[in-house]
């Protein structure tokens, strides 16, 4: 039995995890954009390595992310209430609770959601962590790479924020 980690829960009520402390890793003039969202990592919470799980909540006139893929990282989503738009290349799409979408590695097809509604948004967000992703940005003059696990953004020409 190893004794040197603290003991993991076996079960929790989602909604009672504490939200993410920051709710965005972006730099600004995006890091304010995601003023409308908050996560709870209930992947993290009990230990999981070889993927992430997020009950993510979207305010009115919220948005998940940026407009984004990645090289490397599977994404999944999966509607739990609300009626968010899913934005792709493809244009927009209307969800509802009950629905799911998913983003396959590797393909050049932007997603995000965002919350036109009057309600609150609440979906399961997950993915892999598979070392070395990197995540482009079609719409914003940004980009990211991870590095030792920590995501490293940066303008598209390589130039750092500042």
């Amino acid at each position: 039995m190893d004794t040197s980690s603290p003991a993991k829960p076996v079960a929790v009520k989602a909604l009672e995890v504490a939200p993410r402390t920051r709710p965005s890793n972006y730099p600004e003039p995006y890091f304010s954009m995601m003023a409308g969202r908050e996560k709870r990592t209930l992947g993290d919470l009990f230990g999981l390595t070889s993927f992430g799980v997020n009950l993510v909540r979207i305010s009115p006139g919220g948005q998940s992310a940026l407009r984004h893929w990645h090289t490397r990282q599977d994404e999944f989503i999966y509607v739990v209430s609300g009626r968010p738009l899913l934005i792709t290349d493809a244009g927009e799409t209307q969800l509802e609770p009950g629905m799911c979408a998913g983003f396959k590695a590797g393909v050049a097809d932007g997603h995000q959601l965002v919350n036109r509604s009057g309600d609150e948004v609440v979906y399961l967000e997950i993915g892999d962590r598979t070392p070395g992703d990197a995540a482009s940005y079609p719409d914003d003059d940004i980009q990211a790479n991870q590095v030792e696990g920590q995501w490293v953004f940066t303008h598209k020409d390589g130039s750092a924020f500042t």
